[in-house]
């Protein structure tokens, strides 16, 4: 499941008590105006917002985090008293009160991660790397990458199923199809086109299985080649 991240300077059963019993593993980073981009990396579900000390700051965080590409999902945990008085829908896709229970803190969250498209097909997320294969759109660290349309293919295949090894010849057929007459080369030349891409820092999202093939996986501690 993917983390929550909770932007607050409080402690976490200060800002949501209830949090805690939902379920979902919470990391905690501070609240501050000019919100790190480093965020997206941590690929979460969503990002919390803690507005209940300071209404005006958490406005001007998820209007910075709204910005961001792809845009985060952003739920703002706000004072009954001060719904009314921010543009909260202008900048959040969802509020939560800060005695809302276990049950409805699921509840949202996963009623937020289907209109996201997280609950479905459409978005892949391996660490920062997102894929949506409705937009045909690759975003990495929130940067959006000008892939091919095999180098998409490639790598939508590969993100598919994190962890699996895959054969040359496996993807030659899954990949261009049982009618393509080019040789194995053409996907290492894809691979090494599609590592580029992605850079030093992230290239090994793609790693190489010496004599099988390529998988994709999640983040290396170390960028090397396996």
């Amino acid at each position: 499941m993917a983390p929550l991240v909770l932007l607050t300077d409080r402690s976490l059963p200060d800002v949501l008590p209830a949090l805690s019993a939902s379920g979902h593993d919470v990391k905690l980073e501070p609240l501050t105006s000019d919100p790190s981009r480093h965020l997206l990396e941590l690929s979460a579900l969503a990002l919390l917002i803690d507005a209940v000390a300071d209404p005006e700051k958490a406005l001007t965080v998820a209007r910075a985090a709204r910005s961001w590409r792809p845009a985060p999902s952003i739920v703002v945990i706000a004072a009954r008293g001060d719904l009314d008085r921010h543009p909260w829908s202008e900048v959040a896709d969802d509020v939560l009160l800060p005695e809302a229970s276990a049950a409805e803190i699921r509840l949202r969250l996963d009623l937020l991660a289907r209109r996201a498209g997280d609950g479905g097909d459409a978005v892949i997320r391996l660490g920062p790397l997102t894929v949506n294969v409705d937009t045909y759109q690759v975003a990495l660290s929130g940067r959006l990458l000008d892939l091919t349309y095999k180098e998409f293919e490639l790598l939508r295949f590969l993100v598919r199923s994190p962890g699996r090894v895959f054969t040359r010849s496996a993807l030659l057929r899954e990949v261009w199809g049982f009618d393509f007459y080019g040789g194995t080369r053409t996907v290492d030349v894809h691979v090494r086109r599609l590592r580029a891409k992605l850079g030093p820092e992230h290239e090994t999202l793609i790693q190489t299985v010496r004599g099988v093939g390529y998988r994709a996986a999640e983040p290396l501690p170390r960028d090397r080649d396996l």
